[in-house]
């Protein structure tokens, strides 16, 4: 644990730093934006709602039954679904969209559709990867599949249970959006023989792999990057919790364990030397600061470790300022509290029932609830304040787990087949 004096000097750090990459205004071209922090850099944007909701500018469909996130760059909206409407089978598909008016531009088909477990965890559920003239995505059976994101045309796939012995450390499906970092395409196939690894982003071949001793499989998040006295480190979880991988070489820099629990979800959240990474399940959240060591290395200390106050099922957790913002598991009750210390300031109750999801703009939060009910609220700690809900057309006979994207003063929500595209520009 860190002294008082060593939490406040950190925090001083943490008002000073900024994240590592800025996404740009018309792109989000990865699960939770550029940074994988799910906050848009964007101003200017409505600061409450009319009676139901924003203007709905299109509605498209074709996406396919799934709960994957979107992807936009160049232009363009991608996302991954079975048996989308425009589709003759029950296939899953890699989709693209014109990201103006929600026309249909191509599809390719990925693989079979993922049908197994309960009805409402089928699908699929991994967000594409947008890297300039490819897109990236893998499917619930754990194929990393490579195409030209103006055509759909597949360049090469890699089966990663086969080819690197991943598994998962659930019965879930993969649904990791891949990073794509220079000349890399960074993939977690999961497990103690292949933990993550490193693939030239043009032809799939192996650059590099990581194994953790004992590694349980992989979990559902996806990697962020940081930056540690000059050596550059990919911050994952898996089922068996946290880890840090050097960059150029595949080095398991360090691993923060937890206890085992039903599946480990949300991506961590990096800032400057600072890793928060929750689970739900009753699990919880911690928060790991990583320290420079000799010859590159890089080692972690504990800020805090698990909080249970901190859980988070699979919603994930915003951090706005100096504060986290989240559901508490997947209760639909929002909470927020201080990054540094792990204190609750608030958890309240929402409009909207059972899980929600969380990306933040311009000073609010957008939660999605999955009984379809979004919400505005002012992302402050004082309390939860909304300023705005409606409920997304055609949700209801699925969980709206989707997480929404803003790009360019838009809102973008993927309800199954259908995606919706609302004006929340300030007049």
């Amino acid at each position: 644990m860190l002294t008082k004096l060593t939490i406040q000097g950190l925090a001083l750090c943490l008002l000073a730093g900024s994240s590592l990459f800025a996404a740009k205004p018309d792109e989000w071209p990865t699960f939770r934006g550029t940074d994988r922090m799910a906050v848009s850099k964007e101003t200017g944007l409505l600061q409450s709602w009319p009676e139901g909701g924003p203007k709905l500018l299109w509605k498209a469909e074709g996406a396919g039954r799934g709960y994957a996130s979107l992807a936009i760059a160049n232009g363009r909206m991608y996302t991954l679904g079975d048996a989308p409407s425009t589709a003759e089978d029950k296939d899953e598909y890699l989709v693209c969209f014109d990201l103006n008016e929600g026309k249909q531009l191509w599809k390719t088909k990925t693989g079979s559709a993922w049908n197994q477990g309960a009805p409402d965890w089928q699908g699929s559920r991994s967000t594409p990867s947008v890297d300039g003239d490819l897109v990236y995505v893998v499917t619930p059976h754990g194929e990393l599949v490579c195409c030209e994101s103006g055509t759909g045309y597949e360049k090469w796939r890699k089966d990663l249970k086969k080819e690197f012995g991943g598994r998962k450390g659930d019965n879930w499906g993969y649904s990791e959006s891949v990073l794509i970092d220079g000349d890399k395409v960074v993939c977690t196939p999961g497990g103690d023989k292949t933990t993550m690894a490193a693939l030239n982003k043009t032809t799939g071949e192996l650059i590099w792999k990581t194994v953790r001793e004992g590694d349980r499989g992989a979990g559902h998040a996806s990697i962020a990057i940081s930056e540690i006295g000059g050596t550059r480190v990919y911050v994952q979880t898996t089922a068996s919790g946290a880890l840090g991988v050097r960059a150029s070489d595949g080095k398991l820099m360090w691993s923060y364990p937890i206890d085992q629990t039903t599946a480990v979800i949300p991506t961590p959240i990096v800032r400057g030397d600072l890793v928060f990474f929750a689970a739900g399940y009753k699990r919880g959240g911690a928060l790991l600061k990583q320290v420079p060591a000799s010859e590159g290395d890089v080692n972690v200390e504990a800020v805090y470790g698990i909080n249970r106050e901190l859980a988070n099922k699979h919603g994930g957790i915003v951090l706005v300022g100096d504060y986290l913002f989240g559901d508490s598991d997947d209760q639909g009750i929002p909470f927020c509290a201080e990054l540094m210390t792990g204190t609750v300031k608030w958890k309240k109750r929402g409009s909207g029932k059972r899980s929600a999801n969380f990306i933040a703009a311009d000073g609010c939060l957008y939660v999605r609830f999955a009984d379809g009910v979004i919400v505005l609220a002012k992302a402050t700690p004082e309390d939860y304040q909304e300023v705005g809900s409606f409920k997304v057309p055609g949700s209801g006979e699925r969980p709206s787990w989707s997480h929404p994207v803003i790009v360019d003063g838009k809102l973008f929500l993927r309800e199954q087949d259908a995606i919706l595209c609302y004006d929340i520009k300030a007049k």
